[in-house]
């Protein structure tokens, strides 16, 4: 299992963990598989009515994909078949809230997790950044996810800038993203404090409230996202091109954190 939940039933809390440390949480098929399952098998939990989601150890919360999926393309430019499009609570139907504790590193295809939570509360030490660009690919689904949360140019900077620059915690709350900072480690335990006032809440007003906050930016997101599946197969390098740009640039260099 690449998915660790713990319940609080008192607290009427579940805390989900990616439990993929080693690969810095990054999301291969049966992860994917594992979390359409659980957000889907969350709706019928009625001691379950909230969610804080996280990663397993302090040095990521997730990075994306892992780079060991393959996942064969239909020849069509505007088909694109990605298995993270249903791995946030919102694409299973899940209208408890969640929220996500960010320690570390969230980059790539995280942006579908975090578009999807409620709110996020982040380690002062947890960084944001995307690196689709600097391995030839379009970041087309995650962008659109965090234009949502974020003004147009601080998204536009973190897409195209790559590997180049990371968002800080603290730049993070400043524009937006993340609705609380705490010190190193302190990420989890403030999510699920928050968690536990939400959950203590009258169930019906909690889920027709976060019902209510989504459909405010549905419709654009929506529409948006219709444009990703060409956007991707026009515009991303071939695989063995994207692998040779991953190997040879590694890390990209020193980014800059802001």
């Amino acid at each position: 299992m690449a998915l660790r939940i713990e319940r609080e039933a008192a607290a009427g809390v579940a805390l989900v963990t990616l439990d993929r440390s080693a690969k810095l949480n990054a999301i291969d098929l049966e992860t994917a598989g594992e979390l359409t399952s659980l957000w889907r098998g969350l709706r019928f939990d009625e001691a379950v009515r909230a969610v804080v989601l996280t990663g397993a150890g302090t040095r990521a919360f997730c990075t994306g994909i892992d780079r060991g999926v393959e996942v064969p393309q239909p020849p069509s430019p505007y088909a694109v078949d990605d298995p993270l499009l249903r791995i946030g609570p919102k694409a299973n139907d899940l209208w408890k809230p969640v929220i996500a504790a960010v320690e570390g590193m969230a980059c790539g295809g995280a942006f579908y997790l975090l578009g999807e939570a409620e709110f996020v509360v982040a380690s002062r030490e947890a960084t944001f950044f995307d690196p689709h660009t600097t391995y030839g690919m379009v970041s087309a689904y995650e962008a659109m996810a965090m234009a949502q949360r974020m003004p147009y140019g601080e998204v536009a900077r973190m897409a195209l800038m790559g590997t180049a620059e990371r968002l800080s915690a603290e730049r993070a709350y400043t524009v937006g993203l993340v609705s609380e900072v705490t010190e190193p480690g302190g990420a989890v335990a403030a999510a699920l404090r928050a968690a536990a006032v939400i959950a203590g809440c009258p169930t019906e007003a909690v889920q027709g409230t976060v019902r209510a906050v989504w459909a405010a930016k549905e419709a654009a997101r929506t529409q948006a996202m219709a444009q990703a599946p060409a956007l991707i197969a026009l515009g991303n390098l071939p695989p063995e091109q994207q692998a040779e740009l991953f190997g040879a640039r590694g890390g990209g260099g020193q980014p800059r954190v802001r």
